[in-house]
């Protein structure tokens, strides 16, 4: 009985403080004058209290989700920025893909020009399906914002200065030298190419706008400079005697990119072998070019 006594008085002075009305008075600290009275309780301060709070933190929860100004707290970054990094990563996949099968498609054009394997057996569908293979072995199968995203940058390089969709037949070739054939063009002995007599160091030049893949020596065809003019046009010249240009530069039509000789063991005198690749089959020169 004490017991129960106890708590019932502890709870009515619990509650005789919570409720207990207290004055709140702003005066002039000259005349003493009361200038503002509220009439308060220990509960009404706790709820105030703790409405307040609650509100500050909704008000600032809100500007740090919806406002610009998370991008100042750290950790967060901002939404533009972000989509730009999704965007730049999709284009750079693309890219890096785009970039694997010209490697590839460019070193077996390489490896058929210095004799490791035979002309025939360049198939560029058959160097982009191993690639697609590939990327599906790995389990990198793409989605489909990288889909579109693939089909956009394709597009775009059709339309762009070298890659432009023109064919073979309306495509202007310009001849890299003048003089007399020596030998043409002839697949039954291999011979994909036409060599055209000319004094040494004669100026040759670049049959058509485009940019040089290749630009180096080999022991078979001393100085060999490739080109690459778009729309899966290649123009090779071999047996130089010194190149002025260099892997990677662009060149305009009529520019003189080397000067001819006799380099490499499988010349026999000054002259220049020229040959042309479409999509990766030798076409015959003089059917586009009159030297």
């Amino acid at each position: 009985m004490v017991v129960k006594k106890s708590n019932k008085t502890n709870k009515k002075k619990l509650r005789r403080k919570l409720l207990s009305q207290y004055r709140l008075v702003v005066l002039n600290e000259d005349t003493f004058q009361e200038r503002f009275a509220m009439k308060l309780t220990r509960l009404n301060v706790f709820v105030f209290g703790m409405a307040f709070a609650l509100i500050l933190i909704a008000l600032t929860s809100v500007l740090i989700a919806f406002t610009p100004l998370r991008e100042y707290i750290p950790g967060y970054t901002s939404p533009t920025l972000q989509k730009r990094a999704i965007l730049l990563e999709q284009r750079t996949d693309s890219l890096y893909q785009m970039a694997i099968l010209n490697d590839r498609y460019i070193a077996s054009i390489k490896s058929a020009l210095s004799g490791e394997t035979s002309f025939e057996s360049i198939n560029k569908d058959s160097i982009y399906a191993s690639i697609e293979s590939d990327v599906s072995l790995s389990g990198l199968n793409p989605s489909k914002e990288d889909s579109l995203l693939r089909e956009k940058v394709e597009n775009e390089d059709k339309y762009n200065l070298f890659e432009s969709a023109r064919t073979v037949k309306n495509f202007v070739f310009f001849p890299p030298v003048n003089g007399s054939i020596s030998s043409g063009y002839d697949p039954k002995i291999q011979h994909y190419a036409v060599d055209i007599v000319v004094p040494q160091n004669t100026p040759v030049k670049a049959a058509a706008d485009g940019r040089v893949v290749l630009a180096s020596w080999t022991s078979d065809s001393g100085y060999v400079i490739i080109m690459d003019h778009g729309n899966q046009l290649l123009s090779v010249y071999k047996h130089n005697a010194a190149l002025t240009k260099t892997q990677g530069e662009f060149v305009k039509a009529r520019e003189v990119i080397a000067r001819s000789g006799s380099s490499g063991e499988l010349s026999t005198g000054p002259h220049l072998h020229f040959e042309l690749w479409n999509d990766g089959s030798p076409i015959d020169p003089t059917t586009f070019i009159e030297f």
